[in-house]
C-alpha cells in the first residue's frame, strides 16, 4: 500500500522529526510503501497550510492509498465540520486515513464518525485554551510593567525633517538612515500632526 505521511506542528520553535520518526516506523512494521512525506510548520487552526492544501490535492490525484498523521489535532484544529468536511475529502477520493496515536481513528473503523466528532471537538477547545492562556499571560505582563511588542527605534526626528526638506523620499530617507520606511514615514507624519 502507498502511503503519506501528514506531519504538523504549531512554530518554527518545535520539530517534527518525533512525529516523522514514530509514523515512518509504523508505516515499515505495516509493510507500507511511503511515497510522499508532507510537513507543516504552522497553525491548525485554519485549512490555509501550503503542505495540508498539496496532501489534500495529491489525494484528489491518487498519489496515495492512505494518509498516516499523528493525531487528529496535528491533522486540524478547525472544530468538528471542518475536521469531518476534510476526512469526507479523503474518502471521496478514495484515500484512506489512519491516526498514529489515536488507534480507533482510521476510515475503516466501525466507530469512526462519533470518535472524529468527539476528538476534533476537543482539538479545537485545546485551541481556544491556548488562546485564552497566551491573553492570560500577555494580561499578567503587562499588568506587571512589563512593556510588550517591538522595543522602539530611536529616531532622531529632526534629521528626517531635514533629509525630507532636502528632497529626499521616504525611501531614501530610510536607505540613508537604516530605519525601517515605515518608521521614517510614521514619525513623519507624526510630526506634521502635532
Amino acid at each position: 500500500m502507498n502511503v503519506a505521511i501528514y506531519s504538523r506542528v504549531s512554530s518554527d520553535k518545535q520539530d517534527t522529526t518525533n512525529q516523522l520518526t514514530e509514523l515512518r516506523d509504523f508505516a515499515q512494521k505495516q509493510g507500507w510503501n511511503i511515497v510522499v512525506e508532507f510537513v507543516d510548520v504552522v497553525t491548525g487552526g485554519t485549512s490555509n497550510r501550503p503542505q495540508f492544501q498539496l496532501m489534500l490535492a495529491a489525494a484528489e490525484r491518487k498519489e496515495f492509498d492512505t494518509l498516516l498523521f499523528w493525531s487528529l489535532d496535528r491533522l486540524s484544529r478547525e472544530g468538528t465540520l471542518k475536521t469531518l468536511q476534510h476526512l469526507d475529502r479523503l474518502d471521496k477520493a478514495g484515500v484512506n486515513y489512519k491516526s498514529f496515536t489515536e488507534q480507533h481513528i482510521d476510515s475503516a473503523g466501525f466507530m469512526k464518525d462519533v470518535m472524529l466528532a468527539m476528538l476534533s471537538t476537543m482539538a479545537k477547545q485545546e485551541k481556544v485554551r491556548i488562546s485564552e492562556r497566551t491573553r492570560a499571560g500577555l494580561a499578567t505582563a503587562r499588568a506587571n510593567g512589563s512593556k510588550l511588542g517591538r522595543p522602539m527605534v530611536a529616531v532622531n526626528v529632526q534629521k528626517l525633517r531635514q533629509l525630507s526638506a532636502d528632497g529626499h523620499s521616504q525611501r531614501e530617507i530610510a536607505q540613508l538612515t537604516g530605519i525601517p520606511q515605515a518608521t521614517v514615514s510614521r514619525r513623519l507624519m507624526a510630526f506634521e500632526a502635532a
